[in-house]
């Protein structure tokens, strides 16, 4: 039976006997016989898919007895969608966008996003959203409310404008780093770090220890601070990840986890000449069982 995302029915499964010790992608086969692995995965890592009630990677091993459930692709009404207003001037406003919701639209995908309601957000405006967040990471999201200010912050030098984040990698940190390596982002599903340096300071990742946390599953794991300041896509998600140091929960660049209730980065703080803004992590730290 041939599937697509849009066609996929909510369903559940407990994994039985010989499924057990098998990749989740693969696992998946027992609720969608004949589907493909590449559907397989990208339902996973649209956050569809979830083992013992918690979004997990592709390469999570399942056990028997777990539940598996496959979501449907359920749109809310984007009326009833809430995003907060943390700062606003004449010309800028920062909001604070939930983990699992979409920045801007994406092609093919009908789920609501932050970009669509801007002009109910801001009716006596003309808002335009200036930076993007990847559908698993909550935070920060800049909007310019007139033309001048959208063309002010296109040509503001990067090095002006600090993004900090928060995020509880896998891995122990015990002191800063600075991670260099160049950035290949021309797959736009996963962005490869490369062995060489990129030159350019903007470019960079630089990362401080916060808090060593009680371990997991996975190993021992650590609260970050993380700045960055150009931003590419998945840019902190790849780096770390090549640099030993996963985020939790990350489905793409980690082992995703079961018992992460979701991925562990938060857009904290975005400053810029005349306008800052912060909004603190709003997650409870999870706590693994023995």
């Amino acid at each position: 039976m041939e599937h697509n995302e849009d066609q996929v029915m909510a369903q559940s499964a407990t994994v039985d006997q010989a499924r057990h010790g098998q990749r989740l992608d693969k696992a998946l086969e027992q609720l969608m016989p004949g589907s493909g692995l590449r559907l397989r995965r990208r339902l996973i890592e649209l956050g569809r898919v979830h083992v013992q009630g918690r979004p997990a990677a592709p390469s999570l091993k399942v056990l028997e007895g777990w539940r598996i459930d496959l979501l449907a692709d359920e749109v809310a009404p984007i009326t009833k969608v809430k995003i907060p207003i943390v700062k606003r001037t004449l010309s800028f406003a920062a909001l604070l966008k939930p983990a699992g919701m979409h920045s801007s639209a994406i092609a093919g995908m009908s789920e609501p996003c932050v970009e669509a309601l801007l002009p109910g957000l801001f009716p006596d405006s003309q808002p335009v959203l200036l930076n993007r967040l990847d559908n698993l990471t909550s935070g920060l999201l800049l909007v310019a409310l007139k033309p001048q200010a959208q063309k002010d912050y296109a040509l503001m030098d990067a090095m002006k404008v600090t993004k900090e984040y928060v995020a509880i990698v896998v891995g122990q940190l015990d002191e800063a780093l600075e991670l260099r390596r160049s950035l290949d982002s021309d797959d736009r599903r996963r962005t490869r770090v490369l062995a060489k340096l990129d030159p350019e300071r903007r470019n960079w990742t630089f990362v401080w220890p916060v808090e060593e946390l009680p371990g997991g599953p996975l190993g021992p794991l650590t609260k970050v601070r993380v700045q960055i300041y150009a931003g590419a896509r998945h840019q902190i998600r790849a780096h770390l990840a090549a640099a030993m140091l996963p985020i939790l929960g990350d489905p793409l660049y980690g082992e995703g986890n079961a018992e992460a209730a979701r991925l562990f980065l938060h857009h904290r703080r975005i400053a810029f000449p005349r306008f800052e803004a912060e909004a603190p992590e709003n997650w409870t730290v999870p706590v693994f069982p023995d």
